[in-house]
């Protein structure tokens, strides 16, 4: 996916803070308050897959590549970022970003922001890569914490490739976590109740 697609997202995030009474600055040296480490998914938390199951890769720092096609940290300030990564001996796969932000204002503009990102995902292909046809479809909200919203993504590829994955953005206070399981295929093999199921779980979990 070409990286110069996201190149609204400063203006998008910043535009969501303001709109919420403040500015995105990155935080003060020291300013930030301790707190325990949000916890993750385990593996048997994930959709259940009908004939392999689930590894769960180690907690890792930084921003993982599986979330790139929709979801990137430009113009989002150094906040603290931690994935893991899962797959099964077959086709599916989902990863787990946590993002702990300075205030819970900045981390409600920053939901908001990566679930306009992966809202906007779709469109975005196509307009970049003509060779490649996506759908989004919204899932609705989840009445977690501070509120999760699913999404779908499906794409196929003028050579045959087909991919559909499922996307959320949940919030509890000040960190953002957002969930992608994906597989090959299209929506009709989406686990969408599990899935939201999932996405209620790693909420729930964070803290």
């Amino acid at each position: 996916m070409p990286k110069h697609v996201r190149a609204s997202a400063l203006t998008a995030l910043t535009v969501a803070a303001l709109a919420a009474g403040t500015v995105l600055t990155a935080p003060a040296a020291g300013a930030a308050t301790q707190a325990a480490a949000p916890k993750f998914l385990s593996a048997s938390q994930l959709p259940p897959h009908p004939s392999s199951t689930w590894t769960a890769g180690p907690v890792t720092e930084g921003f993982p590549e599986g979330l790139d096609t929709c979801v990137s940290t430009e113009g989002v300030p150094s906040y603290e970022y931690r994935y893991r990564e899962f797959h099964t001996d077959l086709d599916a796969s989902a990863v787990q970003l946590t993002v702990v932000a300075d205030t819970a204002t900045l981390a409600k503009a920053l939901a908001k922001h990566y679930d306009d990102l992966i809202r906007t995902c779709a469109d975005r292909i196509e307009r970049n890569d003509p060779d490649t046809a996506a759908e989004g479809r919204y899932y609705g909200k989840l009445p977690v914490e501070e509120g999760a919203t699913v999404r779908g993504l499906h794409t196929e590829t003028s050579w045959g490739a087909n991919d559909v994955s499922l996307l959320s953005v949940g919030r509890d206070g000040r960190t953002v976590t957002v969930v992608q399981w994906g597989q090959l295929g299209d929506f009709g093999g989406a686990p969408v109740s599990a899935f939201k199921k999932t996405t209620t779980t790693a909420v729930n979990k964070l803290y």
